[in-house]
């Protein structure tokens, strides 16, 4: 099967292009939303969950101009010469490090401000969140960005030539990566439905361990095989080493949970 994008642009209005990539994550952020207050219902068996609709704005916005900031910073010998791009985000140029870190700010803020435990807002939108990741990541197809290697086998994706990296302009199909991760996203979701359900009252905090754990594994191996990847550290992707540190600080942070847990019952 071949993938290949039909365009990056949806449609224009008045000469105005509305770009497929703005659309996937304007929709994967309400998505998020949605799901996110399904679960804090669904678990927290709690009939006040629209306060999740407040709390979204600090999520949604930090998140964004997270991701923003974060993608610039690691791409700084571009931005550097074009700050006015910066602004430029209907095309695309997030990156999930940077949206994950600011989002978590603004469920903090949000938390002291409506007085809802921190822990557990965190854990019902990293349901919510890694169920967007894996819609977003198909912004990336439209805009032929998120690929791997050359790729020749039974799901291979189609890079233009004027896309291809230099050294690859000869060869026409990758690894198609923004679904690989699409796909092990969508599988994290449902792992995370059976770990909140099953341990989110009782463990709070548990189920954002376990999510950053499984997504930060399944990012530095597919980091490994992009092609596209920004700001490279040796012979590893600062992908890597940020899904490195996240994922040994998300399990330490669980042990931790798990043990004081066991502490107080024992106490």
């Amino acid at each position: 099967m071949i993938l290949q994008s039909p365009g990056d642009v949806a449609f224009q209005i008045f000469g105005f292009p509305v770009y497929w990539y703005g659309i996937i994550l304007a929709i994967a952020c309400f998505v998020a939303v949605i799901v996110a207050k399904v679960i804090y219902a669904w678990v927290y068996k709690d009939n006040k969950s629209d306060f999740i609709w407040e709390v979204a704005p600090f999520v949604v916005i930090l998140g964004i101009i997270g991701a923003r900031l974060y993608y610039c910073l690691v791409n700084i010998d571009y931005y550097l010469f074009h700050p006015i791009e910066i602004f430029y985000i209907r095309g695309g140029g997030l990156s999930i490090h940077g949206g994950l870190i600011a989002g978590v700010l603004g469920l903090f803020i949000a938390s002291r401000k409506y007085k809802i435990p921190f822990l557990s807002l965190l854990d019902v939108f990293s349901v919510g969140t890694v169920f967007a990741q894996s819609l977003g990541r198909w912004g990336n197809f439209f805009n032929n960005e998120a690929f791997g290697l050359p790729y020749n086998g039974g799901v291979k994706l189609y890079i233009p030539p004027a896309l291809r990296p230099e050294g690859f302009l000869t060869l026409e199909y990758y690894h198609p990566t923004f679904l690989y991760e699409s796909f092990c996203d969508f599988i994290i979701f449902l792992v995370l439905l059976f770990v909140i359900k099953r341990f989110g009252v009782k463990f709070q905090g548990l189920t954002v361990c376990v999510y950053l754990m499984l997504y930060s594994l399944i990012r530095y191996f597919i980091e490994g095989i992009r092609l596209d990847s920004a700001l490279n550290i040796g012979n590893l992707h600062i992908a890597q080493i940020i899904s490195v540190i996240i994922f040994l600080l998300a399990f330490i942070f669980a042990v931790f949970i798990i043990l004081r847990k066991n502490n107080l019952k024992h106490d």
